[in-house]
């Protein structure tokens, strides 16, 4: 029960991470381990409690932790061939197979370490599992939170629409993965600019005599909204990204004059930063929802807080299969982010096991 507690007790402790501040990384550290603690816990009291409903809960449980990984990685290696097969062999297309295979490595280190009973490969299997172990937790807690980010992010409330371009076709059109964030930040931006006119309805409904700064109010919020597309030309690219996103808009009956065009930025942290400077240059202070696709949204939204952007992110939704190979490349991005404290823990996973074996050989020879 001991256990359980300090599982309620880290929950309760993200609960209060997630409403003072949903864009951490904390937050899916904090989640993860409250989850693993609960299975831990759990299979202690099922244990310790007597009954056959009891001990097949827990052997479900038991089996769920073995073949956990063995499932986990025949998923990927098959989504990893669908990757390839539908978007062609490339190194970001194939990660979901690489880590899929990585799985398989741990798993056969482990049954050949077990069998041969040689010391040295045994340490190895240690060593491996510990790493293996750690990045592995971070990446379910990253996937899960950053599930749970899309659910329970907030869009409203905001000035600007900021959606991010992610690379055209070769020919200059827009592909299906920018068009769909593209609809996406059009049906927020829709949403929002009902939102406003509500509002003004409900602040300025007969009243009369109004302020000089109440006028200037109530004139920005009969403006609505802005949206603004945030893509540069890459050098494969025939024009900015942004040019054909606002293109895209226009000719699919976007109002021209709400629309705003950041066609200098290179990356995602780039669109970010441009982005922020139209928005302090027009209205400093204001508020923004940032759109991309959903396996992208709580990394921009890591990054919007860095960057001290008021707001957060919204996903468009990607095909199904294109999802695990995606997640997979914003896991590595966020993890190398953080590599000082990420590769200082996997040194001490692999230190720490050959330093007890060090001092056992030593104090044996004494």
């Amino acid at each position: 029960m001991v256990v359980l507690g300090i599982a309620v007790v880290v929950f309760l402790v993200f609960l209060a991470g997630v409403i003072r501040e949903p864009r951490s990384l904390g937050n899916a550290v904090l989640l993860g381990l409250a989850l693993s603690l609960g299975a831990l816990g759990a299979a202690e009291h099922l244990a310790r409690t007597p009954g056959q409903p009891a001990h097949l809960l827990l052997l479900l449980l038991l089996l769920a932790v073995v073949l956990g990984p063995l499932l986990i990685g025949c998923f990927l290696v098959a989504n990893g061939v669908t990757m390839i097969r539908r978007e062609s062999l490339r190194p970001g297309n194939s990660l979901s197979l690489i880590a899929g295979a990585a799985v398989f490595l741990v798993i056969g280190l482990d049954v050949v370490a077990d069998r041969a009973g040689d010391l040295k490969l045994s340490l190895f299997a240690v060593v491996a599992n510990l790493v293996f172990g750690y990045v592995s937790f971070l990446l379910v807690s990253y996937v899960l939170y950053a599930f749970l980010y899309g659910l329970l992010a907030p869009t409203g409330g905001a000035d600007f629409v900021v959606v991010l371009g992610s690379g055209l076709r070769p020919d200059g059109a827009v592909p299906p993965l920018l068009a769909n964030r593209l609809e996406r930040g059009r049906e927020v931006w829709t949403l929002l600019n009902r939102q406003a006119g509500l509002n003004r309805q409900q602040r300025f409904n007969g009243q009369e005599g109004l302020s000089g700064k109440e006028e200037f109010d109530r004139r920005a919020d009969d403006a609505g909204p802005l949206l603004i597309v945030s893509g540069g030309k890459g050098d494969d690219e025939r024009v900015p990204e942004a040019s054909a996103m606002a293109s895209y808009l226009i000719t699919r009956g976007f109002p021209g004059d709400r629309l705003l065009v950041e066609d200098r930025s290179r990356n995602t942290e780039e669109n970010l930063v441009f982005s922020k400077a139209i928005i302090e240059n027009l209205r400093p202070g204001a508020r923004a929802t940032i759109v991309t696709s959903d396996f992208h949204a709580f990394r921009a939204a890591l990054l919007a807080r860095r960057l001290g952007i008021r707001g957060q992110v919204t996903g468009a939704r990607v095909a199904a299969y294109y999802r695990p190979s995606a997640m997979l490349r914003e896991f590595a991005a966020v993890f190398l982010r953080y590599r000082v404290i990420n590769l200082g823990i996997c040194a001490l996973l692999v230190v720490a096991p050959l330093g007890a074996e060090a001092f056992r050989f030593v104090a044996s020879s004494t």
